[in-house]
């Protein structure tokens, strides 16, 4: 029963979490060969002021950008 937990900084749609699941569950089945009911996706949200790279938040960088 493989499961797959994904991090990602807050900011997708539900839609576009809702794809990536559904693609990473296909190449699980396809690479583990098993059924799509054996396989769970969970995503882990992380609030922007609440992860940080290279010495910034997630808030920072996005600001830095503009």
């Amino acid at each position: 029963m493989p499961e797959v937990m994904i991090n990602l900084a807050a900011g997708r749609t539900d839609e576009a979490k809702k794809q990536l699941m559904l693609d990473i569950t296909e190449a699980v089945m396809k690479n583990c060969n098993v059924p799509a009911d054996a396989v769970t996706v969970q995503i882990n949200e992380a609030a922007l002021h609440n992860k940080m790279k290279g010495g910034k938040t997630f808030v920072e960088r996005a600001a830095a950008k503009k």
